[in-house]
């Protein structure tokens, strides 16, 4: 990855590759998840606690095999299914690695396997009558083996006794010498262990191993939501040019303008309307909304039914009710604002005093007028308007009309007078 971090650690639509794997093997159900680390990765390490996994260190690093074995102390005298599942491979879905467990009913063995457009240097899947045969390396294998275009991902299942007490006997005795974990399906069936495939969509299994592979990788996972939105219902107008997270939901009959980017976070109600050139993030927009164009709405934000936020205005940790509107260059923080109120252009909530937030609170039917500064706290009452141009430090009763801005005075000739005085000096220089 040519980078400080990790490369489990890098982002890929809002989550990090650990936690994708990690994610999806708790959706599955798993019970206990071990994270293998080498001495070297005490960032990995530390993220993996933080996600409450356990922890089992390979060094050194001698193969898949020697590192799921690093792992038998950890899983102790446990008896049950275990599979093997990779960190660097985060697309695999729930749906997938629950099929491969549910094979184990029928098999003692499962490998998880795709049909390659490029088999390349993956490992081959042999099989014979229906019954996976062999794992063949790509280094290791002959040319009717490479033939084979059914790929190992590198996620195996079996049951934890039959797993290790065939790591026991894999030996290094191979091209790169190293402990191979695929080698345990033919010694599993030498014991009469039967061993399966289960074929999953060669764009859940790929790795990351470069900068370019998490590029095309997060590209899979952008084509696969966006098919998935316009399947349920999601208007896109330029699909590819929508991006999502890993969580975003859009209900149907939304609508989705070009070039909108999805943060982690967001719920968008049905009907609802995000506008080009929009950045949302860890907001709920409500049913019928409207949001846009080049809008930002940032965590916290809670938009109500029918409510208007127009370009060049930015949102955080604010609510809006049922109708309320900011149409044009504004900034709400850490405010609430009631039902049907009208929030002028120029509108900023003054929230920091440099050391600590401070919330506004805009009741029903208020009308903020265009370049108010609204310093929190402070409450405006329902109904009550603010003039043009006001800055607001104290609390404004329910209808009533806050002005504070200094009383305009005009000078007669002084604009003709200034004029002259410039050009001579001008004239001078």
């Amino acid at each position: 990855m040519k980078s400080a971090t990790s490369k489990v650690l890098h982002d890929l639509a809002g989550r990090r590759l650990l936690d994708w794997v990690c994610a999806c093997a708790r959706e599955a159900g798993c019970d206990r998840i071990i994270c293998v680390v080498g001495e070297q990765n005490a960032d990995v390490r530390e993220a993996a606690e933080t996600l409450g996994l356990q922890i089992a260190v390979q060094e050194p690093q001698l193969g898949t095999g020697h590192a799921v074995n690093s792992a038998r102390d950890a899983i102790g005298d446990f008896d049950g299914d275990v599979a093997v599942l990779f960190a660097d491979t985060p697309l695999i879905t729930t749906r997938t690695l629950t099929s491969v467990y549910e094979s184990l009913s029928v098999s003692d063995v499962a490998v998880l396997g795709f049909e390659a457009e490029e088999p390349a240097q993956y490992g081959r899947l042999i099989e014979r009558s229906g019954a996976l045969e062999k794992i063949v390396e790509a280094k290791e294998a002959g040319p009717e083996e490479l033939a084979v275009t059914l790929c190992n991902s590198g996620v195996i299942a079996a049951r934890s006794g039959d797993m290790f007490a065939a790591l026991d006997q894999v030996t290094n005795d191979n091209a790169k010498g190293e402990y191979y974990l695929t080698d345990i399906i033919e010694i599993l069936r030498r014991d009469g262990k039967r061993a399966s495939v289960v074929r999953g969509d060669e764009g859940e299994m790929l790795g990351v191993n470069s900068r370019a592979d998490l590029a095309a990788a997060h590209q899979a996972f952008q084509s696969h939501m966006r098919a998935m939105a316009l399947d349920d219902g999601v208007t896109m107008r330029d699909p590819d040019s929508v991006y999502f997270s890993y969580d975003t939901v859009i209900e149907r009959d939304a609508v989705i303008g070009e070039n909108v980017v999805f943060g982690p976070g967001v719920t968008v109600r049905s009907h609802a309307t995000i506008h080009p050139f929009s950045h949302v993030e860890g907001a709920v927009v409500g049913e019928g909304a409207s949001v846009g164009p080049f809008a930002r709405l940032r965590p916290g934000t809670q938009l109500g039914p029918d409510s208007f936020i127009g370009n060049f205005v930015e949102v955080k940790k604010s609510t809006l009710g049922r109708g309320s509107k900011a149409s044009h260059l504004t900034y709400i923080g850490d405010a609430e604002i009631g039902e049907g109120s009208n929030i002028g252009a120029g509108t900023v909530t003054c929230n920091y005093d440099g050391f600590f937030k401070h919330k506004t609170v805009i009741g029903d039917g208020a009308f903020i007028g265009t370049h108010t500064s609204l310093v929190a706290p402070v409450t405006i009452g329902d109904g009550a308007f603010t003039a043009s141009g006001t800055v607001v430090t104290r609390d404004v009763p329910n209808d009533a009309m806050a002005i504070a801005r200094a009383d305009q005075a005009n000078k007669d000739g002084w604009a003709a007078r200034f004029r002259a005085a410039m050009t001579k000096r001008k004239g001078q220089s």
